[in-house]
């Protein structure tokens, strides 16, 4: 079988490696023009990352320190809510040792719902949040018996290049080429790809990793593209580095909220990536650059800044004909959760799977759709709810956001269930929601914005936090410093 995917970066090389492992037999060649750099937005992940590492036989020592990466066991939500007491959240990637306090912040989420005082601040209950409090790394010590899921930062274009590495040297050819054409079949597949230079590269399946502008299925296949702006407002973004100048390396993203969007910082060995997120119905983008400076505590032209615009949504059909289309081509959701990776990842591994399920045919094609599309809903659900609930009141771009009625029927039935004081645990699992973010995910992002009645009772009997704080707080100092574990990478 003869595999072309259209587009290196991230995504495309990440759907080359993919196919390579899974399909070894096949004949799997990359096009990539030398004129079109790497966007290179995102620059972190989910854990799921790991397990791709993990599947192609990436050791962390072997990637790591050539794409300046870091370790990351969270995000810290700054200002999405004013408040008192919920300024700030942390959301922790999963850890065994959840099992121990998942009960008691559970119940203490319920009870504050129903307006009795307890303390529902999910920093308190998890142990990602106090490794990213202490600047601790994820991997623990011989003797400690819990892991602790964790996910990336990294330079994007350097993780392009390992990736295009790693496949060249399994057999993955690399064409450094233009296309200026696509060819498309009276039956309306995709015949062959023709070049600047006049060859044309047929195959018997392609891949879409071209971009926003889509060449093979949004510009020749015609699939319909879907946006988001009726809820997911930011549309612009401004990014520029920072030197770390010996700050404390946490291994956490930090994502703070601005007045008309939010601004990302993510730590990596040799810098910190900046970026503002922000929809540009509320701030230009030279008064968007002005804030992130100002934010920043930077001059007005040192560093210099890049400016982007975000085609935020997703295609109706992942896979179309004989193409299946993968990143930004195939749709791009804020990088509030980091999300992009994860999605390439889920995209081509159930290709394949489906694939394979049908005798290599389109038999399993509208199922596999249906999958991929519910899974960005999925996401585009819970990023939502970030701006909806948020707690702010200071500029008409959070007023807004939360007066916005355009809400998903699983979304309004999640808020329902939590201001209802219903089982939210019961009901993630009654939607079928839970394989996108957990019931621990959605009680983080509401408790921690301090989505509870104003109204409250006296403290009762809850469980015992100084018990919990004490576990914790031990079970910490089992994790070596995130710099310390970044540095055994290096020998």
């Amino acid at each position: 079988m003869r595999i072309v995917v259209l587009g290196g970066g991230t995504a495309g090389w990440m759907a080359a490696n993919l196919f390579a492992a899974a399909w070894p037999h096949a004949k799997v060649s990359v096009i990539e023009s030398p004129e079109i750099g790497i966007i290179g937005v995102g620059e972190g992940s989910t854990p799921q990352l790991k397990a791709f590492f993990d599947r192609l036989g990436l050791a962390e020592r072997d990637w790591m320190p050539r794409a300046n990466a870091t370790y990351k066991t969270g995000i810290a939500f700054h200002g999405w809510s004013e408040r008192p007491g919920c300024e700030s959240y942390f959301h922790p990637f999963p850890s065994d040792l959840d099992v121990h306090t998942n009960d008691a912040f559970f119940t203490h989420c319920a009870a504050r719902r129903g307006g009795v005082d307890f303390d529902a601040h999910p920093d308190r209950f998890y142990l990602p949040a106090r490794l990213a409090a202490e600047a601790r790394g994820p991997h623990p010590a011989e003797d400690f018996p819990f892991e602790v899921s964790y996910g990336y930062h990294f330079d994007a274009y350097l993780v392009g290049a390992v990736l295009r590495d790693h496949a060249v040297a399994r057999g993955v050819t690399h064409l450094p080429l233009k296309v200026t054409e696509v060819r498309v079949s009276a039956e309306g597949q995709v015949a062959a790809l023709v070049t600047e230079d006049g060859q044309a590269i047929e195959a018997d399946l392609f891949v879409d990793s071209s971009g926003f502008r889509s060449v093979i299925a949004q510009e020749a296949l015609g699939v319909k593209f879907l946006p988001f702006a009726d809820n997911l407002f930011n549309d612009s973004a401004v990014v520029m580095p920072t030197p770390r100048a010996g700050q404390r390396l946490a291994p956490q993203t930090r994502a703070t909220a601005l007045s008309a969007g939010w601004c990302w910082a993510i730590p990596l060995t040799n810098r910190t990536g900046n970026g503002y997120v922000y929809s540009s119905r509320y701030l230009d983008a030279k008064a968007a650059e002005a804030e992130l400076r100002a934010h920043l505590g930077l001059g007005p032209d040192d560093p210099p800044a890049r400016h982007l615009k975000m085609k935020v949504g997703r295609v109706e059909k992942s896979w179309t004909a004989n193409c299946l289309t993968v990143g930004l081509a195939q749709g791009f959701i804020e990088p509030l959760e980091a999300t992009a990776l994860h999605i390439v990842q889920a995209t081509v591994e159930g290709f394949i799977a489906a694939y394979e399920a049908g005798g290599f045919t389109p038999k399993h094609r509208d199922d596999f759709n249906a999958r991929i599309n519910a899974r960005y809903e999925g996401i585009r659900d819970y990023i939502v709810c970030h701006y909806r609930v948020n707690r702010r009141a200071d500029t008409p771009y959070w007023r807004d956001n939360a007066a916005n009625q355009a809400l998903s029927d699983t979304l309004r039935r999640v808020l329902h269930i939590w201001y209802s004081g219903g089982d939210l645990v019961a009901e993630v699992d009654r939607l079928g929601i839970g394989g996108y973010y957990s019931a621990v995910s959605w009680h983080c992002l509401l408790a921690g914005y301090g989505v509870f009645p104003e109204r409250i009772e006296p403290r009762g009997q809850g469980f015992d936090l100084a018990r919990i704080d004490h576990m914790l707080g031990k079970s910490a100092r089992h994790f070596a410093p995130h710099h310390e574990q970044l540095a055994a990478l290096q020998g």
